[in-house]
């Protein structure tokens, strides 16, 4: 399991896909999700998109290896796509949130890898949301908040690369899981 994690805007879904076009073994974890689908998403292959009844439904069945509510939605792991895909003895890449990636490490101690994404600077992050364009500036701002928090959590992962410049953060993430497919 190589488990990606960082604040929005750090580069993680651009890491996660290099890593996925870069080793063909890795199948991507696509997690549940409560909130709405943004244009260009597909349900089944960006996000499980789940009402929020069918959500807690998954928790109360414990079908979610973990999750948490951010900003108002729930994300989380479905138990049952993760073992389809060990069973399938296939590479799992996740990309979920800092509390999620140490839940998948307890769950699988022996198997994760986890990988930090970090910002150069929260002003640097700032700079990515707003250039990207999808969240009005007071969800920027609770995104920043939250990063804060997330910058907290660096301790707990294998491998933290600070994502300043994009070609050798790609590099690094690269090596990292290319060594560790290597001493399976």
């Amino acid at each position: 399991l190589i488990v990606l994690s960082a604040p929005s805007g750090a580069g993680k879904t651009t890491v996660a896909k290099h890593l996925l076009g870069s080793f063909p073994q890795c199948k991507f974890s696509v997690s549940a999700t409560t909130r709405p689908m943004r244009s260009g998403e597909e349900h089944g292959k960006d996000y499980f998109f789940l009402s929020s009844e069918d959500f807690i439904s998954c928790i109360e069945q414990g079908d979610l290896l973990e999750y948490e509510e951010i900003f108002g939605n729930y994300y989380g792991s479905l138990r049952s796509q993760t073992q389809k895909k060990i069973q399938e003895n296939a590479v799992i890449l996740f990309d979920v949130d800092v509390r999620g990636a140490v839940s998948l490490q307890k769950a699988y101690p022996k198997e994760a890898l986890l990988i930090y994404i970090a910002p150069p600077s929260l002003q640097i992050l700032e700079d990515r949301l707003i250039k990207r364009s999808t969240e009005s500036l007071q969800q920027i701002q609770q995104r920043l908040s939250r990063a804060a928090m997330e910058m907290e959590y660096r301790e707990y992962f294998d491998h933290i690369i600070i994502n300043d410049d994009l070609h050798e953060t790609l590099a690094k993430a690269t090596a990292i899981v290319h060594n560790a497919l290597s001493n399976e």
